[in-house]
């Protein structure tokens, strides 16, 4: 079930004017009981670790998952979990976005999590009930970049990744959609064989999209795009 995503994340902004970035990265798509065996010599390229997700204080991913939902009157029980993610690379991560497909026991669909970090060590977590194709909305409420602040809402198609990996979210704001984000990719089998080449192709893959974040940032910036202020963020409940 394992499988790593090579892909292509691209970020459209409409307002205040039209800005447009391309990033290429690899992505993971694993059962976060039963993560890949690698080589030893090559797990520094690839950690899960529990500290980078949800409060970071449970002992496992699942367990910080099951804290989460537990808090809102979901039990995951004996269901199980594909999260995709960016992976630890030689100490160092960065995930603006992971995403939880939880199914029941029974393999039926039970919810979707979708948990965001932004670049000032803040998380936030949104459960989703998604319908058949995917689709699922939410109210913002974690300050993300500094050029919208924390009002309307997402819209989100996150359906489980096959083949092919394709999910789409828009921030919709006053009527419009002033920021949309993809991630597009193709499965390859998570064996040690594609994580050189990828690691190869995208070295250092989680600091670069840190770094290149905060490299458009900058860009727009110099633009002259408004900067909104930052409110203060509150830990949510079962992310402590």
């Amino acid at each position: 079930m394992n499988s790593v995503y090579p892909c292509t994340i691209a970020h459209v902004r409409t307002t205040p004017s039209r800005y447009a970035l391309r990033h290429r990265t690899y992505l993971w798509l694993i059962d976060p009981d039963r993560p890949p065996r690698l080589p030893a010599v090559l797990r520094p390229l690839a950690r899960f670790d529990a500290r980078d997700h949800f409060g970071g204080s449970a002992p496992t991913i699942r367990a910080g998952l099951e804290r989460f939902l537990a808090t809102r009157g979901i039990e995951l029980a004996d269901g199980t979990v594909t999260m995709l993610t960016h992976a630890r690379v030689l100490g160092h991560v960065f995930n603006p976005l992971t995403v939880y497909w939880c199914r029941r026991s029974d393999g039926t669909p039970l919810c979707v999590v979708a948990e965001v970090h932004n670049t000032y060590g803040e998380r936030h977590c949104y459960l989703l009930r998604p319908d058949a194709d995917g689709r699922a909305e939410a109210v913002k409420e974690l300050y993300v970049s500094p050029f919208f602040p924390v009002d309307g809402g997402y819209r989100m198609r996150l359906p489980e990744p096959g083949p092919r990996l394709d999910l789409t979210i828009h921030l919709e704001r006053h009527g419009a959609r002033p920021f949309t984000s993809t991630v597009r990719g193709s499965r390859l089998p998570a064996t040690a064989a594609s994580l050189l080449r990828l690691a190869v192709r995208h070295p250092l893959s989680t600091l670069a999209v840190s770094a290149a974040i905060r490299l458009h940032g900058v860009r727009l910036y110099l633009r002259r795009t408004p900067v909104q202020p930052r409110p203060r963020h509150h830990a949510q409940k079962g992310m402590q």
